[in-house]
């Protein structure tokens, strides 16, 4: 066999490199060194999930080789019976935050962390047929005892008479007043999560016949979107007047360019420094947290007296709600909030207008 017959045929596969060993007639062996991350690519890698799956992962994983040291099983690579034995224990065992077991969606994540950490490593997953098994036991009783875990937690749908009621007791006077107005109101009309919309940039931001285009980076589907932001008809819950309200506020403080959604004081100082134990934290620019731009919404609707369970992605499920409430096309919702095709939560969040405008019983002379 010749040189050229014996080189590795390489051929591109749905943008992936797939080794071809039957081209060559030979049987590929790997050594360690082709096994082999660096500790930069690992630190890549890990990077491509957000932050706060990685830290609820690297709990989660803890607990796990935790639980396996005290029960001298082996965590890596686990056996299904070890997989199973230890959701059993997660359903019994109360946390010490809650005093109670973990909810089945919690579960869940923590079954994706440990069979995830195996792939990292190099094993395949553990046999998780029993621990499923006793999860879907776990669901069935919780669902018997009508239990508050039975069914997964989801954010309240801001809509816009909550939104009205939210901004009403803003003072919108204030430089704080205006970012959070601002924020409320783009954070619904782009379907934004926190992170993506304290991500903004100041020139992200266009000014547009129509009001504004705004560029988010999706993180979850990887691209950008370019949102139209229009005007609203009612001046109170316009979002091209509140965000022309908040850029105007930041110039005449100097920021023109740099984070859209700055830190501000109660003394209304824009970006005023912070600091622990005598250290200077938090971003050195000013922008906000994504857990501070949650927590404005949350006071808000505490404030305004509003039911319910209230975070950051009420105003992302608000505006799948409302816009399938008026008609819009689930794809066009789709591909303005960046969901991915076919995502099961955002066809979860529209269900809420559908199960009625489409239910069965409709127009059957009941």
């Amino acid at each position: 066999m010749d040189e050229t017959a014996l080189q590795l045929a390489v051929d591109v596969v749905d943008a992936e490199l797939v080794d071809d060993e039957s081209a060559a007639g030979v049987e590929l062996v790997h050594t360690d060194r082709d096994r082999h991350l660096s500790p930069e690519t690992v630190a890549a890698i890990e990077e491509s999930a957000a932050a706060s799956t990685r830290r609820a992962y690297g709990a989660d994983r803890d607990a796990f080789a935790a639980w396996c040291a005290e029960q001298g099983r082996t965590a890596v690579p686990a056996t299904g019976e070890t997989m199973a034995e230890w959701v059993r224990h997660l359903t019994v065992t109360p946390r010490p935050r809650t005093n109670r077991p973990a909810g089945p969606s919690t579960i869940e994540r923590a079954m994706s962390a440990v069979t995830s950490w195996h792939q990292e490593q190099g094993h395949p997953k553990p046999n998780m047929r029993g621990a499923r098994a006793v999860l879907n036991a776990y669901r069935d009783r919780l669902a018997e005892e009508k239990a508050e875990a039975a069914q997964a937690r989801q954010a309240t749908a801001a809509l816009p008479a909550q939104i009205r009621a939210m901004l009403a007791g803003i003072d919108r006077s204030t430089l704080a007043g205006k970012r959070n107005a601002a924020l409320v109101l783009l954070g619904f009309a782009t379907a934004a999560r926190v992170s993506e919309l304290v991500a903004l940039d100041v020139a992200a931001v266009a000014e547009a016949e129509h009001g504004y285009d705004v560029t988010l980076y999706r993180k979850k589907v990887r691209k950008h979107t370019t949102n139209a932001v229009l005007y609203g008809t009612d001046p109170a819950t316009c979002p091209v007047r509140a965000l022309r309200a908040y850029l105007a506020a930041l110039a005449a403080c100097g920021r023109s360019e740099g984070p859209l959604f700055l830190r501000a004081d109660r003394w209304d100082r824009l970006a005023a420094p912070m600091t622990r134990g005598g250290r200077t934290i938090g971003d050195p620019a000013g922008r906000m947290t994504a857990e501070a731009a949650a927590e404005v919404v949350e006071r808000l609707a505490v404030a305004a007296d509003l039911s319910g369970a209230w975070s950051g992605h009420s105003l992302r499920r608000g505006f799948a709600t409302a816009a399938r409430a008026a008609g819009h096309d689930p794809l066009e919702i789709a591909r303005a909030g960046g969901w991915v095709d076919g995502s099961r939560v955002l066809a979860r969040y529209m269900d809420d207008v559908d199960r009625v405008k489409n239910s069965p019983l409709v127009g059957i002379g009941l």
